[in-house]
């Protein structure tokens, strides 16, 4: 599983630990993922992402995954939030047409 947040598109930067002599060695800065159950409103179901705690904050500001979901456009979301933007407007549309 690579690791990367689907929201933000954070991945690993690579940098040099620095020893007090000033020797570097390759270190990797990974980003701080956790595995995140968020609220679905249009699914009605929980939706279990891998997600970066600085894209957890941009999902709640803008009012939860469905409403970041639907504001943000293709280009800037990656392949799996693609296709969960996919499910949701689906499932709207369904939500749409039955009431």
């Amino acid at each position: 599983m690579a690791r990367r947040c689907i929201i933000t598109g954070k991945d690993p930067l690579v940098g040099h630990n620095v020893s007090h002599s000033k020797r570097r060695t390759k270190r990797r800065f990974l980003p701080n993922l956790q595995v995140a159950s968020l609220w679905s409103d249009s699914l009605n179901l929980p939706v279990k992402l891998r997600i970066s705690t600085a894209g957890l904050r941009t999902v709640e500001h803008n009012g939860g995954i469905d409403a970041f979901l639907i504001d943000t456009p293709d280009a800037k979301l990656s392949a799996e939030a693609r296709r969960l933007k996919r499910r949701v407007e689906r499932a709207k549309e369904k939500r749409a047409a039955a009431a």
